[in-house]
């Protein structure tokens, strides 16, 4: 009776609550002042959060109570009232004035930095936080601070992965800023820097200060939501906020129709999580919103018996929540960090100093509410997931799992049973319901009304028609725009995540003048053949080219030379022609110097010379005898079947291939000749021809028309024309007989689509494009603009040095004359013994002469 008078004798004077119980079993459990162990609690009395973390600390203790009989342990709490500067304040007044020798609560790094300057000699308290924050700034600069939350870093990928997951590449932060002395510019910086891995940024970001009165601040909530609706970014996430702040911020966008269709909106952890807690009036002004909430088994028998204590505790003391009543994960954490302490100081026994605390909290190793609790680097060492949740109706739905090592996974596999589950997409998972009631996904912008179709700006003087074509059609007195570009355009449109109403407004002027209005806002986009060039970035972005492209030239060709005369001889090199005629010419003479003593048929010389004729058709009728001879002629007969094939073939191309030569050679030719060159009038290329390869103006000529360059090249107006790739493809698909491609290709850009600066519209259509093309769509819609002119088909210059020469051949020609010059020394040797006698007679008559002349 004592204790219970002392207690509530304490209790007005305190302004704190006191958890006290023991056990008294005897002297050995009998409660001393030497043995009670006080630990401080900093919560927010006036938050949900922080009203459930009282009753959970409260529940931990009385549940911890029976396992001990040596120590009483006792809770002191302090109010941050939501404040940061009170909150390190009140961490002073419980290490200073109390004396206790733990502290639990909702105290971040930067107060418990604060806290740990000012009290030099207490510093070394153990502080348990609840609050998230960056794990990676705990060990060294707080040694004695422990974090049971998760780590931000976390939270922030959650919301990250969901974006990532969609076609969104830029987001509105909204947060509230309730810190004293503090900012949550390092939230955002974790935030913008996440984003950016993936892709995306931050548009705008918007931090709401408290108010002093509720009417107040939703006043300044509805005057900030009017600005962000004004803009054209519709992707918001709520990164940080209280229940209260979120109800509002909730209530002015349903009341601003920014929970409509088009409209994303995803809440953090703190919020998701409390979402049990909302009424059905707030949760109806939330349908649609998206959620990361921290994933816990609400399935273990030790929940289910602390769900029943917490919701009558909680019922009890706060009976106008009775009906949300429901534990929430914060509630879990401040269960179990009140336990992790009562452990440590129940085995630290009575002595023990702060340090040796410290040390046996990080060694705590235990099965809490939310799964098994240890520490590592002073934070707790979970595997966190979290659920992806769903407002709908008076609830909410839950869509996926996410972890940062599965990525999404089904709400009904556990991670890590079975690999196919991980990194799955939200669309594989299931329906969202996005605000509005749609259940196709926002694209995450808007030109200024979903209903208004965007106005794409086609060029209407485009020299070539056939990838944009602008007609007139009086059954609807209008303008309609076919070709190519706008194809490709359409079958892009499939491949975006949602439907984007559009109109095609012909446009006058030059393509340049055409990106110019892009960015002027008289167009929202711009689609035709349009170069990606680098001095338009500063006017426009462009998407992925759709089609490769290059400055090439084209000419007229000189007159087709395959008829004339004595084109056969072209066939081989000169060197070719005389070392094979030699070489046969040889052969011949050693065949019959071998034969021509013992064959009838091979003894004049003539004989040989036809002999020498019909080997080249295979025809000789001649036979050998020798079968020397024979040797020497079978290696250079496969020569001639070799020869003669080659020779076939090589004819064969020259007579029926077209060989096109370039009536200009190069680029340097036009400029020394002062020649004039045409070129698309409303193109880059007038600029190109000028700045770059250096052609006088004067001798630059604008054509309109694809049909108007060959009758410039035959009045002798033009002497070249100058295309990109893929206009010169049709111009010779159309009109192959006469011009040709020639000179180098200077490389460039591409064709691409125009979109304003900062635009999401050109990375979505960069992905839809490379999609048409991987899909083989793109090659066969190019395929069938070249093949629509069935005449003939684009040919390139080729140049006419293709003659045979002799090093195809030098094998062969090496073995014959080896065989051949070897054959020769032995017939010549044979000759010289045959006609032995009579050779010596004629020295002998040789050696007589000067005899007979000196008589």
């Amino acid at each position: 009776m004592c204790r219970i008078s002392y207690f509530f004798l304490l209790l007005p004077l305190m302004m704190t609550t006191m958890v006290e119980s023991g056990r008294n079993d005897g002297d050995d459990c009998a409660t001393k002042h030497d043995r009670t162990r006080i630990i401080g609690a900093v919560i927010d009395y006036s938050s949900r959060v922080g009203r459930e973390q009282r009753v959970a600390m409260e529940i931990a203790l009385q549940d911890f109570y029976p396992s001990t009989c040596w120590i009483e342990l006792v809770l002191r709490f302090k109010d941050s009232q939501g404040s940061s500067a009170r909150a390190a304040s009140s961490a002073l007044e419980l290490i200073g004035r109390e004396g206790v020798q733990a502290i639990i609560g909702t105290i971040t790094p930067q107060e418990a930095t604060v806290v740990s300057e000012i009290v030099k000699a207490t510093g070394d308290t153990p502080i348990v936080s609840l609050t998230s924050s960056d794990s990676t700034l705990l060990k060294n600069k707080l040694p004695f601070f422990v974090q049971m939350a998760n780590d931000i870093n976390l939270n922030i990928q959650c919301s990250v992965a969901i974006v990532n997951n969609f076609p969104w590449r830029k987001v509105t932060v909204i947060y509230e800023d309730n810190n004293g002395f503090t900012t949550d510019s390092g939230l955002i910086t974790l935030l913008s820097d996440s984003l950016r891995v993936v892709g995306s940024e931050i548009d705008d970001h918007l931090a709401f200060l408290p108010e002093s009165s509720a009417s107040e601040q939703d006043g300044v909530i509805e005057q900030e939501l009017r600005k962000l609706r004004s803009k054209s970014n519709r992707v918001f996430i709520v990164a940080h906020s209280s229940i209260e702040f979120t109800i509002s911020l909730f209530e002015k966008a349903k009341q601003l129709g920014m929970m409509e269709k088009g409209y994303v909106w995803i809440v953090g952890d703190e919020i998701a999580s409390l979402l049990d807690s909302f009424d059905a009036s707030a949760l109806y002004n939330m349908q649609g919103v998206l959620g990361c909430r921290t994933n816990f088994v609400d399935s273990a028998k030790s929940f289910r018996r602390f769900k029943t204590k917490f919701r009558k505790l909680y019922g009890t003391r706060y009976a106008e929540e009775e009906e949300y009543s429901n534990p929430s994960i914060y509630a879990l954490r401040a269960y179990d960090a009140a336990w992790a302490i009562a452990e440590a100081m129940d085995k630290s026994r009575v002595n023990a100093t702060s340090k040796e605390l410290f040390k046996q909290i990080l060694s705590s190793n235990f099965e809490g509410l939310n799964g098994r609790i240890r520490f590592r680097n002073n934070t707790v060492l979970q595997h966190q997931t979290f659920q992806i949740i769903n407002v709908v109706g008076k609830s909410y739905r839950e869509v996926a799992i996410w972890s940062p090592d599965f990525g999404f996974s089904s709400t009904s596999q556990k991670h890590g049973q079975n690999s196919k589950f991980g990194n799955m997409t939200m669309k594989e998972l299931g329906p969202i319901y996005w605000p509005g009631g749609l259940q196709t996904v926002p694209k995450g912008w808007t030109s200024f009304g979903d209903d208004k179709p965007l106005k794409i700006g086609v060029p209407a003087r485009g020299a070539f028609n056939q990838f944009v074509k602008v007609s007139y059609d009086q059954g609807i007195n209008g303008s309609y725009v076919t070709g190519f570009s706008v194809e490709v355009f359409e079958s892009v449109l499939k491949r975006l995540p949602y439907h984007l109403p559009y109109e095609l407004v012909p446009f006058y002027g030059s393509y340049d003048d055409m990106v110019e209005e892009v960015y002027s806002k008289g167009l929202d986009a711009a689609v035709g053949d349009t170069e990606i060039m680098a001095y338009r970035y500063q006017y426009a972005e462009f998407s992925q080219p759709y089609l490769e492209s290059g400055l090439i030239m084209v000419v007229t060709v000189k007159p087709d030379k395959s008829k004339e005369r004595w084109m056969f001889l072209k066939t081989f090199t000169e060197r070719m022609w005389l070392i094979t005629i030699a070489m046969h010419t040889f052969i011949g003479f050693v065949i019959w110097l071998i034969e021509h003593g013992e064959n009838p048929d091979l003894k004049s010389f003539g004989a040989m010379l036809w002999f020498s004729v019909t080997v080249l058709f295979f025809a000789q009728r001649e036979p050998l005898r020798s079968n020397l001879s024979r040797i020497v002629l079978a290696p250079w007969l496969l020569a001639i079947l070799i020869i003669s094939a080659s020779f076939t073939a090589s004819l064969t191309s020259m007579m029926t291939i077209s060989r096109l030569q370039p009536s200009v050679a190069d680029i340097e030719t036009l400029l020394k000749t002062n020649a004039t060159v045409g070129c698309n009038g409303n193109s880059f290329i007038v600029r190109y021809l000028i700045s770059v390869l250096g052609f006088k103006p004067n001798n630059i000529r604008k054509i309109d028309s694809i049909n108007d360059y060959p009758d410039a090249f035959t009045n002798g107006d033009i002497q070249a024309a100058f295309f990109v790739v893929p206009h010169a493809k049709v111009f010779l698909a159309k009109y192959c007989k006469g011009f040709t491609m020639t000179g180098p290709t200077f490389k460039l850009g591409g064709f691409g689509f125009v979109f304003p600066k900062g635009s999401p519209l050109a990375l979505e259509f960069s992905e839809a494009i490379l999609k048409v093309i991987e899909s083989g769509e793109m090659p066969r819609l190019e395929e069938y603009l070249l093949t629509s002119y069935k005449s003939c088909s684009p040919s390139t210059a080729v140049s006419g040095g293709s003659s045979l020469g002799p090093r195809p051949f030098v094998g062969l020609f090496l073995i014959s004359g080896g065989i051949s010059g070897f054959a020769f020394v032995v017939a010549t040797v044979r000759l010289v013994r045959r006609h032995d006698h009579f050779i010596r007679a004629k020295l002998n008559g040789i050696r007589r002469w000067p005899f007979i002349f000196s008589r």
